[in-house]
């Protein structure tokens, strides 16, 4: 059997190449997503899959070398959550730990670095994970070297180029992982629907702010749908339909996948406003400026009395919106029990999850061993302690 990327096999779910077994209950105080190493097998996964593409780029010319460097440097952090959820949702469906389901679910972090890059773009974020944002890396590439044209312009046009060729990578890296074609053509079907639904939820994301929605259930789906679903249904989906787990199987990973996926967008709301920088990797209250229509704005504006309204259509939105104007609109969700009702959301469907899980867990539809995984993985990525 020829060997896939980074040693793995190149057959479907009986390779070998990891620990196997069991798994043994998570650590108190230990990431869930440092189980099995995976944390660190993500990394290396994707070490070796850049090698490859370093060959690839060097036939272009030399001045690709900073773009791969800039792929490199932006996917070198980053929690894992994504491909924590697909290799799981492998496991819970009796598949064995080897590492090409480790390197098709490295594949999603391509998938999301897309979806972050071009996220930046669309609302130009000055930062990601505490460095700058990549269209804004390119700009002052362009400026420090003296180049003609705008460097904005050319920052915008490397970044949006850079965004799809994350796209094109984690196609890549996924068909090209050492999983068997069966198994690869089960989910592909699964896989194009999430993609999909991504890019649709980043429209409705920018549509919500251009018509100024102050809906809840509006801001909802655009959280269910530019984030939850891609975030942990979409990848258990993926990893239990590599698995070849059956209808019953997939229907416990969305009853649990799609409320731990909106309770995490929830929380990413939250920090968005009330965040530590050192944790968010973004300035305090960057959602604020950016003018987000999250469900703790349409909380917030769905309960505040008329000066409290007219506050927040004036302040958000604003660009140039300082720390004074933002604690501001902070007094606001806090007074009209915005925050308190976001947080109870996320309770609630943290709740409905572990629910769901438990009674797979009974029935059998999901191994035990993955599923004291997956609920802690759930408390971890709501309270997001990951």
């Amino acid at each position: 059997m020829p060997a896939g990327p980074l040693g793995g096999p190149a057959g479907g779910p009986t390779g070998t190449g990891g620990t196997g077994g069991a798994v043994g209950p998570v650590a108190d105080g230990a990431s869930p997503l440092d189980v099995e190493g995976l944390r660190t097998r993500v990394g290396t996964a994707l070490t070796g899959f850049f090698a490859t593409q370093s060959e690839c780029l060097e036939e272009v010319g030399s001045d690709l070398a900073p773009v791969l460097a800039a792929a490199q440097a932006f996917l070198e952090s980053g929690k894992r959550l994504r491909p924590a959820f697909a290799y799981w949702g492998w496991r819970g469906a009796g598949g064995p730990d080897n590492d090409a389901i480790v390197n098709a679910a490295s594949s999603l972090e391509l998938l999301h670095a897309c979806a972050l890059v071009h996220d930046d773009v669309m609302d130009d974020s000055d930062t990601r994970r505490g460095q700058p944002s990549v269209h804004k890396r390119f700009a002052a590439r362009h400026a420090e070297a003296g180049w003609h044209g705008e460097p904005d312009g050319f920052g915008l046009a490397s970044a949006v180029l850079l965004g799809d060729m994350c796209l094109v990578w984690a196609d890549q890296m996924l068909w090209t992982s050492g999983l068997g074609q069966d198994a690869l053509q089960r989910a592909q079907p699964l896989y194009d629907r999430m993609r999909i639904q991504l890019m649709a939820g980043q429209y409705l994301d920018v549509l919500e702010q251009a018509r100024g929605s102050q809906s809840v259930e509006s801001s909802l789906r655009v959280a269910r749908f530019k984030s939850a679903k891609y975030t942990v249904e979409g990848p258990l989906l993926l990893g239990a339909a590599l698995a070849g787990a059956g209808h019953a199987t997939m229907s416990a990973y969305t009853a649990y996948g799609v409320p731990i996926g909106e309770a995490f967008q929830l929380r990413d709301d939250v920090l968005g406003v009330f965040g530590d920088p050192a944790e968010t990797g973004k300035p305090a209250g960057d959602d604020l400026r950016e003018g987000k229509r999250t469900v703790l704005v349409a909380e917030a504006v769905a309960a505040a009395s008329s000066a409290q309204r007219e506050l927040v259509d004036r302040l958000l939105g604003d660009p140039a919106l300082d720390a004074q104007g933002v604690e501001r609109l902070r007094e606001v969700i806090v007074e009209t029990g915005a925050l308190d009702r976001t947080e109870s959301l996320i309770a609630q469907r943290r709740d409905t999850a572990l629910e769901a899980l438990a009674t797979a867990e009974e029935s059998g539809l999901v191994a035990r061993s993955t599923a004291h995984v997956l609920r802690a993985l759930a408390v971890a990525a709501t309270a997001r302690r990951v």
